[in-house]
């Protein structure tokens, strides 16, 4: 396994397109190192083997196709970002616009409640002001009718009319 290792190592040391894209980790070596047959890696060894040029392009392009899917998913992960980024402002525009709504609803309902009061108050007041005054008119009658009795009481008195003015029982 280890002598798989070194000839992955030296394949990949001597390909061009490895010095452009990323470095190699060693988890991926020994993953490549499993997809071969490594029970043959003396024949790899061998300077002029076409085996040892096969991995090397095959190395290559499994790293081609590992970069140009990195290069899809990090396109993918970032559409996913922005989009992730338009919907948390658009939710951070509509809490905004809910709040607004909730605060003009908040404050319309306090106005209201403050003109209920008023006229509540209003009803109040106006209430006692009758009160006051049928009482004002009530007493302003026994007043007046009191005066008529001791008017009449003392006419009688002093014999003033023959026969007595008798006041009706009514009143």
């Amino acid at each position: 396994m280890a002598l798989c290792s070194r000839v992955v190592k030296s394949g990949v040391d001597s390909a061009i397109f490895f010095t452009k894209s990323r470095s190699i980790n060693t988890s991926s070596l020994s993953s490549l190192c499993n997809r071969f047959d490594c029970r043959n890696i003396s024949q790899l060894a061998k300077p002029n083997n076409n085996k040892r040029a096969f991995l090397v392009d095959t190395l290559a392009l499994d790293y081609v196709l590992l970069y140009e899917i990195d290069k899809v998913t990090a396109g993918q992960r970032l559409d996913l970002n922005l989009e992730r980024g338009r919907i948390r402002d658009e939710l951070a525009n509509q809490n905004a616009e809910t709040s607004n709504l909730t605060n003009k609803l908040d404050r319309e309902i306090h106005a209201l409640r403050a003109h209920l009061e008023a006229a509540k108050y209003d009803v109040i007041k106006y209430c006692i002001g009758t009160l006051v005054s049928i009482c004002a008119v009530g007493i302003a009658t026994v007043r007046i009718l009191i005066s008529f009795e001791a008017d009449l009481k003392f006419l009688y008195a002093n014999d003033c009319y023959s026969t007595p003015f008798v006041v009706p029982k009514h009143l």
